[in-house]
């Protein structure tokens, strides 16, 4: 599907998201998909091309003229500077936590953590992660406490699962989410917006491209999913649930780097 095509189904209130939307398989009422959900796990993968280990920061932010956060679904980044938007969500897998934050303290990669703090790891991790919260190069948004399905929820319900995320991310890391939540699975309609915006996560943001691994893929998979949507001024998203990714971060690095990307946070582009 042409950019193009996309954001104009989503200016028109279609809600076009990747089928794995932070789960395996696609639940009730998953909207229409961007991409082709992964085939099976295959125990005999195909090899992954290797690269050169991590050994030094490579990723220097610019100076970047920020933007007003605009109205609606955030979907891309705006603009033509060779911007990339790696959000990762959740967080089942301490382990996962504990090597993303590594290897974005090693590689000076910047990211956006969308998550849970229902998951035992965001407790776990605070030591290792905080500072990079607190310099900006991993932002924090809000992902609902227990990742649930928002528009299945009665209003008080909805609002309480943002709002003990929210006081639990400002207690543990000292920074402020909003205006930025992910609404699980991508659902979230007319009512969710306005309740979530009552208590200013005014900016739902979703995505176009995914990595596809919120449930068990291949490295490989991991690695083709990223070749196919790692391109300017995309928001692609990934998780914090299982190990293959973090055994082909120098692949995806390399990547990154190969086509000229700059990883960003939202709160590197945009003004609020």
């Amino acid at each position: 599907m042409q950019r193009r095509t996309f954001l104009a189904l989503i200016a028109a209130g279609g809600a076009i998201v990747g089928l794995d939307a932070c789960t395996a398989s696609a639940p009730r009422g998953t909207p229409a998909a961007v991409v082709t959900s992964p085939s099976p796990v295959s125990t005999a993968a195909a090899p992954v091309q290797t690269v050169p280990p991590i050994s030094a920061p490579m990723h220097r932010l610019p100076v970047l003229d920020k933007v007003p956060i605009p109205a609606g679904v955030m979907t891309g980044l705006p603009g033509n500077q060779n911007l990339l938007a790696w959000t990762v969500d959740d967080g089942s897998n301490s382990e996962v936590i504990r090597l993303y934050t590594e290897f974005a303290k090693t590689s000076g990669t910047r990211l956006t953590f969308f998550l849970n703090g229902s998951y035992s790891g965001w407790t776990e991790n605070a030591a290792l992660l905080k500072p990079l919260v607190q310099s900006g190069q991993i932002q924090l948004g809000n992902h609902t406490w227990s990742h649930a399905d928002l528009t299945s929820l009665s209003d008080t319900a909805a609002i309480a699962e943002l709002q003990r995320n929210h006081d639990f991310i400002v207690e543990t890391y000292g920074v402020d989410p909003r205006p930025y939540y992910r609404p699980p699975y991508g659902f979230r309609n007319a009512r969710t917006d306005k309740l979530a915006a009552s208590i200013g996560y005014t900016t739902p943001v979703l995505w176009y491209g995914t990595l596809s691994d919120s449930g068990l893929i291949t490295e490989q998979q991991v690695t083709d999913f990223a070749a196919q949507w790692f391109l300017p001024e995309h928001i692609v998203i990934g998780h914090l649930n299982f190990l293959p990714v973090t055994n082909v971060f120098p692949a995806l690095l390399d990547l990154i780097t190969t086509r000229g990307l700059t990883t960003v946070t939202l709160d590197d582009v945009f003004s609020h």
